[in-house]
């Protein structure tokens, strides 16, 4: 591969997307939100990667509203798992390499330990399973990057959630028996340059490190903005009014073992970079 790669990065206009256009801004980048390339069209697809001829296609673009896609199931397959293996179909065809974004719910949560990249997939929810299909489009020379709890400056998030909320002193409630990393996108964006530039292949777990329940979470982001940690109540998910549509993994824990043997160094504890990150928010 060439020292500066073209890049082709799809779903540019969500918060990772946004993040990956600053971290490469120096490559030979082109960058196309949902209203410029809908992925779920072959059509379009195909006419992007023959027009651009990328070296590499990064897909930041996913339904990610999970209880939605309890409901809609369809809409989460399109996007999740044909988008995916259209953008394959093309980058098979003019000799591209592609980056798959998927997440933490491709497991079920029942694991006692941190998951592993070599650990069987089992999801629980229409969303981790059209993720699932979406990973399962790749081709031994691609690059699936898992990320978990992932939140930033740009789009909605819960990081801004609270901020919002902490701002207004409204009382909260967070889970306690889900446990996770908190990643940043603006980590997990610098890591996928270094991957792609590596060349890397095959499944990396990339997340901050710090393993907290939500609950945990919120309470230090409610510390690093000088606000009361007694804002925020602790709760079970069985207490969750309205309950949730779809199930949530109860570990969520990323094991960053594939990073560690390729070399690569993990990403910063996530109190180490949330001083930062709420910089760009506030």
């Amino acid at each position: 591969m060439k020292n500066s790669p073209k890049i082709l990065v799809t779903g540019g206009g969500g918060q990772l997307g946004q993040e990956l256009e600053r971290e490469l801004y120096h490559e030979h980048l082109i960058v196309l939100p949902r209203n410029q390339l809908d992925i779920t069209n072959y059509e379009d697809v195909d006419l992007a990667v023959k027009t651009h001829q990328p070296d590499v296609i990064i897909n930041a673009g996913a339904f990610t509203a999970v209880d939605q896609c309890e409901s809609e199931p369809d809409l989460a397959y399109a996007a999740n798992a044909l988008g995916p293996a259209h953008l394959v179909r093309a980058a098979d065809r003019y000799r591209a390499r592609v980056v798959q974004i998927s997440t933490d719910y491709v497991f079920d949560g029942t694991q006692s330990r941190a998951y592993r990249e070599t650990d069987k997939t089992n999801p629980s929810s229409e969303y981790g399973r059209s993720k699932e299909a979406g990973e399962q489009a790749m081709r031994p020379e691609d690059l699936i990057v898992r990320t978990s709890w992932l939140c930033g400056a740009h789009g909605s998030n819960l990081l801004k959630t609270v901020v919002s909320l902490a701002s207004q002193g409204t009382p909260m409630t967070f889970v306690t028996d889900q446990i996770g990393h908190p990643s940043f996108t603006s980590d997990v964006a610098s890591t996928i340059r270094d991957l792609v530039l590596k060349e890397a292949n095959g499944t990396f777990h990339v997340t901050n490190q710090g393993i907290v329940s939500w609950y945990e979470f919120v309470k230090e982001i409610l510390k690093a903005l000088g606000k009361p940690t007694d804002l925020v109540t602790a709760i079970k998910t069985e207490e969750l009014i309205p309950q949730r549509a779809a199930l949530r993994p109860a570990n969520s824990v990323l094991d960053n073992l594939a990073l560690r043997v390729a070399g690569l160094p993990e990403l910063p504890d996530f109190r180490e970079s949330l001083p930062q990150v709420l910089g760009k928010i506030l």
